[in-house]
């Protein structure tokens, strides 16, 4: 397995930058710099049909969510993506992921209904995994005013995004509204991180080990929540009768066999996967696509997987 140019190239770039180490630094600046971060990484903004910013009444409070309508799609009824940005539960928010959204919504044919959920270390564990099930119960029940289909609903999301999005179809499980489709990008799915890619790529890939101990200790309180499945889906005693995945991750990336450990999970509990590993890439690639061809290729890849799981709407 060989690091790809374009990532080595950024890298590079990255250490003459001299950002401090994230977890040095305090949460409000983590997240302005990572919001300058996604600005300078990310490509020209796609052009699609419609946005609209929109909100739910979640647990604690409003929610924020950003609409996506594909470039191109019909005046009916769509199937929905609902979506959760990554961050490690502590920085991201909806203009982070703007782009990638964008680009989900035209590559699958979808709307994709971003959502700002609560942030950690203000917010800690369970904050976000509510929001994200709050979310999408009321995308089902409002569905019709927006133009949704709600017979046709996935979550999806990257790193901590993913997590929630695993989280959500556990939760969901058994009750609805029925997910067609997880997608898992790079999720992080076992708080425990004690897989062998966090020791393998500990250092050097941007993402580094104290960074995600930081990011953990914002969103737990101790490590007994790490146990809990709300936290750590890889940890839920009963996979069977989950949704079918998509599951992708990247070669250089700590979280690497969370990812690839919930593929063969799921597998063994009889539920469809697709799994895919970008070789050459590390963590949070796919909203790098200014610099790295590889995070259109992915969403891509995402979006041909969202237009199988959805059969054609009336």
């Amino acid at each position: 397995m060989t690091l790809d140019p374009q990532v080595r190239a950024l890298l590079e770039r990255a250490a003459q930058a001299g950002y401090p180490p994230v977890y040095t630094v305090s949460p409000a600046e983590a997240r302005r710099m990572y919001r300058e971060t996604c600005r300078a990484l990310a490509l020209p903004a796609a052009e699609v049909a419609a946005v609209r910013d929109l909100s739910f009444p979640g647990p604690a409070g409003p929610v924020a969510l950003r609409l996506y309508r594909p470039r191109g799609a019909h005046d009916g009824a769509l199937p929905v993506v609902v979506y959760f940005h990554g961050g490690g539960f502590t920085i991201g928010d909806l203009d982070t992921h703007d782009g990638a959204c964008r680009t989900l919504a035209n590559f699958s044919r979808c709307a994709v209904l971003a959502v700002d959920y609560r942030l950690a270390p203000e917010h800690p564990f369970p904050a976000a995994f509510e929001d994200g099930v709050g979310a999408v119960r009321w995308t089902a029940t409002h569905a019709a005013g927006l133009g949704l289909d709600a017979a046709r609903i996935a979550v999806a999301g990257d790193s901590a995004g993913g997590n929630l999005a695993a989280g959500t179809a556990l939760a969901l499980r058994g009750e609805g509204p029925r997910i067609a489709l997880q997608v898992l990008i790079y999720p992080g799915l076992d708080m425990r991180g004690a897989l062998p890619s966090h020791a393998e790529f500990a250092h050097g890939y941007l993402l580094e080990r104290e960074d995600i101990l930081w990011f953990m200790g914002n969103y737990l309180r101790d490590q007994a929540q790490a146990l809990d499945w709300r936290a750590s889906p890889l940890l839920a005693e009963d996979h069977r009768g989950l949704p079918p995945a998509c599951i992708v991750t990247a070669g250089f990336d700590p979280l690497r066999d969370e990812g690839a450990a919930y593929a063969r999970r799921l597998g063994e509990s009889g539920v469809p996967v697709t799994y895919e590993c970008f070789e050459g890439m590390i963590h949070g690639f796919i909203t790098m696509g200014g610099a790295l061809a590889a995070a259109n290729h992915a969403l891509y890849r995402v979006g041909q997987a969202l237009r199988l799981a959805f059969p054609p709407g009336p």
